[in-house]
């Protein structure tokens, strides 16, 4: 596939896990959304580390934009790399003394005591795109809910307009009531900002309502099998 932005083939990684994370086949196109089930908070970790080229795999080929990333040559390579990624997880760090605002700001400045006009626009306009109430944006961080901590994080996430929106397990603590709500907003970001979408998720009803794809991994074999609405294919790719 000439526009995927990330092939995965006959990958094994072994991170002291009850087995190596294994994945046979997977591939993603450019602008496409894809939830993934059957990865846990570790092995999604690893998941994203081996996307990015953070870790190499110990069997296989990781490529990412048409390149392998056994080929990235060296910290500001993989910087540029790792760019193109906006990462949606609770292990991206806020800061909680601070505001919505100044957090959104932190991608382009560090002068943010207060940002400068042009960049609290820009960290304005982010607030607003993750779908976080006007009201919020002078609260610190550390005074808000799981749901807005979430639209925080993805207000930062897009902020360098990836080609990649990677969620990890972005559900885990927010209210099922919001769960609808976040993933069409997520969806609706990626789309407009033309970026694929991939969820590791452990939410069946946020896979099916963030992705167009959604795939369940089978970790002995690393087999991944895909299901549309309800209804199982029984179809494995690779």
């Amino acid at each position: 596939m000439n526009d995927a932005v990330l092939e995965f083939a006959g990958i094994s990684k072994d991170y002291r896990g009850l087995r190596p994370l294994r994945i046979a086949k997977l591939t993603i196109a450019a602008g496409e959304q894809v939830a993934i089930l059957g990865l846990d908070r570790f092995s999604a970790e690893v998941f994203v580390n081996l996307a990015t080229g953070a870790t190499l795999p110990d069997e296989g080929e990781v490529r990412v934009f048409g390149r392998p990333t056994s080929a990235i040559a060296d910290s500001a390579d993989w910087l540029a790399t790792v760019d193109r990624f906006g990462i949606v997880s609770e292990r991206a760090v806020l800061l909680d003394r601070l505001t919505v605002i100044q957090n959104l700001a932190l991608p382009f400045t560090l002068d943010i005591e207060p940002p400068p006009a042009d960049v609290r626009a820009r960290a304005e306009g982010l607030a607003q795109e993750a779908g976080l109430a006007e009201a919020s944006w002078a609260n610190p961080v550390g005074d808000l809910d799981a749901n807005q901590l979430v639209r925080v994080r993805l207000g930062r996430a897009i902020a360098l307009d990836p080609a990649v929106l990677w969620l990890e397990h972005v559900t885990a603590s927010v209210g099922r009531d919001e769960v609808a709500t976040l993933a069409f907003d997520m969806r609706e970001i990626a789309r407009r900002r033309r970026a694929a979408i991939v969820a590791a998720t452990a939410d069946e009803a946020f896979a099916c309502a963030v992705a167009g794809r959604v795939l369940t991994l089978e970790p002995s074999s690393g087999r991944l099998r895909e299901r549309r609405g309800r209804r199982w294919f029984g179809r494995s790719l690779g």
